[in-house]
């Protein structure tokens, strides 16, 4: 077992091939799998989203972006579609001075200030008033680093005196909740989020083979053992057990 939790080791890079794949997938045919748009896109960091949408046009000639908008709608799709830009490439153009390298690199310097200012703003746009201001969740939850996000949670829950996740679930609903719910959990623990994924998908009458293919095929290579500690501590037994 390596020291990452990994169950094989694999290259560095990132193979964007498979996500791709299950992307086509989701939406060819009648009907769109918004549960598996969620699973690919909200699991990957901003550079790997490129390296998706890449594969994505030189296996089936298709822009992704453009796929996307064409079988979703609502804020479901400015959520989605805002995760698929690069920052700089993000409309709101007052958020990309506070964007310096990657999303989701950790070593990026977090500024106190701004995080309380998105704090304020997603209680102001939430909690505050009466409807929701969902693009104001959508703009901070797509374009901030996980270490800020971080900050952000916990300067939200000394404001509202209740967690992110719990004004998104009496605020939204449907794919836009699902999505927001995800990208909070992953930023959150990225573990425990699989695992809860792979516990919800053996549990109850039937099991959904989709989802469990794709979380064990997708982090067999990064974390897998990892998730298996988590979903021994929500199921209160092995993945294995379950699974067999």
């Amino acid at each position: 077992r390596d020291e990452d939790g990994s169950s094989v080791r694999g290259t560095l890079s990132f193979d964007p091939t498979p996500d791709a794949q299950v992307l086509y997938k989701a939406m060819k045919g009648l009907g769109t799998d918004e549960q598996a748009i969620i699973d690919v896109l909200t699991k990957r960091s901003n550079a790997q989203r490129q390296q998706i949408a890449r594969s994505f046009k030189e296996q089936f000639g298709k822009d992704l972006i453009a796929s996307l908008k064409s079988e979703l709608s609502g804020k479901f799709e400015r959520l989605i579609v805002a995760l698929m830009y690069p920052p700089f490439k993000y409309d709101a153009k007052e958020l990309h001075d506070a964007l310096k390298g990657e999303r989701d690199d950790p070593r990026c310097y977090v500024d106190s200030a701004m995080v309380l200012q998105d704090a304020q703003a997603l209680y102001a746009a939430g909690e505050k008033i009466r409807g929701t201001d969902e693009i104001q969740f959508i703009t901070i939850l797509c374009t901030r680093s996980a270490t800020h996000l971080l900050r952000v949670f916990d300067e939200y829950q000394k404001l509202a005196s209740k967690s992110l996740e719990d004004s998104i679930q009496s605020e939204t609903h449907g794919s836009l909740e699902d999505a927001m719910l995800a990208i909070v959990k992953c930023t959150r623990n990225i573990h425990s989020y699989f695992a809860e994924r792979l516990y919800h998908a053996l549990k109850g009458a039937g099991t959904c083979d989709g989802t469990l293919i794709r979380v064990i095929v997708s982090r067999c290579e990064i974390d897998l053992n990892l998730i298996k500690a988590e979903f021994l501590k929500i199921a209160g037994k092995s993945l294995s057990t379950m699974i067999l």
